[in-house]
């Protein structure tokens, strides 16, 4: 079987850049359009209301707490802000250049592993503040731990600034990745699976069971309440986010396996899966402020 195409014609592409703008718009990018309009409609004032409730509510949470969701509640919002241009770009065309691309990419993927790592940050250290009641960390202390996660966050965002190209087909343009080799692209497709989604989940199951096995005889858990929001938590990052990376799995086993079909399958869906994991930015800061709010009262300030 040949090799499947990964790569762009760079001349095709420059040269279509000054052409007009087709007046049509692609149907297949309705759906996922669709939910990224909600999320940006709904997401954006939700999460400006929990960074203005969080500035009023200092004395209810721990200071450690209110760092981490205020960094949640912004970096979802840095990346909702974003979609109206995404959304255009899924129902009518590119038309910005390929350092915009690469740039939107780029944030697009810090804002994600900023909410990733810390709802993961989170997760550990509800654990520490039930367990061990009191975490003691100065103003330097937070500082450093939110500088440290964003370096990591930076970091592990470079692929998208290295494989993100504007890509021509026939009158249309788009912002997508493009892989120089199989290797490669298997390789970022599992890292991405790996660092943001197994490796997360884990820790927050893992974070979570062990504070229900020290703790399940409090009242942090006899609270039904509490028991389903923590659930809640887990379930809905796990629902959204796994659509997505089962596809991830499926486009390595494409590669590995040479099927074109799937490949084009996987590629063709990829829109409408990774918009569901725009749904996550809407819900994660309000679960946690909810969470902590109801938290506070049976557990002591760190």
């Amino acid at each position: 079987m040949e090799q499947l195409n990964f790569t762009t014609n760079a001349s095709n592409i420059s040269s279509t850049l000054d052409d007009p703008l087709s007046a049509s718009w692609d149907s297949s990018g309705l759906v996922p359009g669709v939910v990224l309009s909600l999320c940006f409609l709904l997401g954006v004032p939700g999460n400006i209301a929990v960074i203005v409730f969080l500035g009023r509510n200092r004395q209810q949470l721990s200071s450690l707490s209110r760092s981490l969701m205020l960094n949640l509640a912004v970096s979802d919002l840095l990346c909702l802000i974003t979609l109206p241009l995404w959304i255009y770009a899924l129902l009518y065309n590119w038309t910005l250049d390929l350092v915009a691309c690469k740039v939107l990419a780029y944030l697009i993927y810090c804002s994600i592993y900023g909410s990733l790592l810390t709802v993961t940050a989170l997760s550990i250290q509800r654990y520490l503040q039930v367990v061990y009641m009191q975490i003691w960390l100065g103003q330097a202390g937070q500082r450093g731990i939110l500088v440290l996660l964003w370096v990591i966050v930076m970091i592990l965002s470079i692929p998208a600034l290295v494989v993100r190209q504007l890509v021509k087909d026939e009158n249309w343009i788009s912002c997508q990745a493009q892989y120089s080799s199989h290797a490669q692209h298997v390789a970022l497709l599992l890292t991405e699976t790996l660092l943001l989604f197994v490796l997360p989940f884990s820790i927050m199951v893992f974070a979570y069971i062990r504070l229900h096995k020290r703790v399940n005889g409090t009242a942090f858990f006899n609270n039904p309440r509490m028991t389903r929001l923590v659930t809640g938590i887990i379930v809905t990052f796990f629902l959204l986010w796994m659509p997505y990376h089962m596809f991830n799995v499926l486009a390595v086993a494409a590669i590995l396996l040479r099927n074109e079909v799937l490949l084009k399958f996987c590629m063709e869906h990829q829109s409408t899966v990774g918009a569901l994991t725009f749904v996550n930015s809407c819900l994660d800061p309000l679960l946690y402020a909810f969470a902590s709010r109801k938290a506070c009262t049976t557990c002591r300030n760190a």
